[in-house]
């Protein structure tokens, strides 16, 4: 009996079924590693692990590229309140993971100018903690060379502030203390497959300080939760 093809037809038809399975699950894994880089891993259950092959290796420099040492951004001190809170802003958001720095070194930096008293230091930490990849998602990032920066929009103190104000009791609130929400734009910038890949991403929060007279310059308390400020 004649059958509609021969044996090397459907040779020929397994491998093409088998190549365009391969297809898709390369289009699928690129998909999958470019959102990373925008957006950062959301968990680190899968963190840590090569991928079988599939996720590209750092981001490289041509050779002879003059390097230069890298450093840690830092906050420059103020006695204006929002010259102070935009040089915080820009601060927190100012990370590269090809810096050879990790998640606690730019906590240190937005710490060092914390309260003095140090009231507020551990609750300040858990809020930078908030706006930094974990440990985890920082190794992930760091494949793809992956940088941000902040543009600022709007500074503004919240219209709420006044009744926070309000509503504290006595002694509550140190003499100079204030909030400011700001409005910006978080860019992000890293390497895929040696072509540079960019995002940004609107975003909005709230800067608590104390300034003059409690302190001759300002000095951070708080932050509020990422995207969710005082208006």
């Amino acid at each position: 009996m004649k059958t509609p093809f021969t044996s090397s037809d459907a040779r020929s038809r397994r491998r093409l079924i088998a190549l365009i399975a391969g297809l898709t699950a390369i289009v699928v894994l690129a998909g999958i590693g470019v959102y990373g880089l925008l957006t950062g891993p959301r968990t680190t259950s899968d963190t840590g692990t090569d991928g079988g092959g599939t996720r590209p290796g750092p981001a490289t420099t041509s050779p002879g590229t003059p390097q230069t040492p890298p450093r840690l951004p830092a906050v420059a001190g103020s006695d204006d309140p929002e010259t102070f809170i935009r040089n915080v802003a820009e601060v927190l958001f100012a990370w590269d993971t090809a810096s050879g720095f990790m998640p606690l070194d730019y906590t240190s930096v937005i710490l060092a100018v914390g309260d003095p008293s140090g009231e507020e230091q551990a609750g300040l930490a858990s809020d930078v903690a908030i706006y930094l990849p974990t440990r985890e998602a920082w190794i992930e990032l760091r494949q793809y060379a992956t940088a941000q920066h902040l543009t600022i929009d709007n500074i503004f103190v919240p219209e709420a502030w006044d009744t926070v104000v309000e509503q504290a009791q006595p002694g509550q609130l140190a003499p100079g203390t204030v909030a400011y929400t700001i409005e910006g734009t978080r860019h992000r910038e890293g390497v895929w497959n040696e072509e540079p890949v960019t995002s940004e991403h609107a975003v909005a929060f709230t800067v608590f300080i104390v300034c003059a007279p409690t302190y001759d310059t300002c000095h951070l308390l708080r932050l509020s939760q990422l995207d969710n400020p005082l208006q």
